[in-house]
């Protein structure tokens, strides 16, 4: 009986999932469930992207990121669209720590100007997220539109 609940628990989260489903229990965002949604997402909107090259690999040796499906082997991360192509960014006013929760040194490549063609920046409320602060721009291809669906309160 435990068993075929069990499968039957992992079937539910596996028809979720290809539905669009993500559940976020990271402090980066309110804690809940969320929906990939149709549609380009605008500034301000949710988005879910993943991270590739040294950023992905830093978020894994420091634990930033659980296993998940991207191409890196890492979970998706959700952000809220701060600025797209054309807009300004001020480093400076991003409140960018030196060093991490451990201690760490925390890398920044992000620099003041405009957003280019084809790039956004996507950032969390949370100030001790792991987002473009740190590892820069991301490609606009890479996003995906995410709208949350319920939000549980700490």
């Amino acid at each position: 009986m435990l068993i075929a609940a069990a499968v039957l628990a992992v079937l539910a989260g596996l028809l979720l999932w290809n539905a669009g489903y993500r559940v976020n229990v990271t402090p980066s965002l309110p804690k809940g469930i969320y929906r990939l949604a149709s549609g380009v997402p605008a500034k301000g909107d949710l988005a879910s992207f993943c991270l590739e090259g040294e950023f992905a690999d830093l978020a894994r040796e420091r634990g930033y990121l659980q296993a998940g499906s991207c191409s890196s082997g890492l979970r998706p991360l959700l952000k809220t669209l701060a600025g797209l192509p054309g807009d300004f960014i001020n480093p400076a006013a991003l409140n960018i720590r030196a060093a991490d929760s451990q201690g760490r040194a925390m890398p920044s490549v992000l620099e003041e100007g405009n957003i280019p063609q084809g790039y956004a920046l996507a950032l969390a409320d949370h100030e001790g997220s792991f987002d473009g602060r740190y590892f820069g721009l991301v490609p606009l291809a890479s996003l995906r539109k995410v709208k949350a669906v319920w939000l549980w309160l700490p």
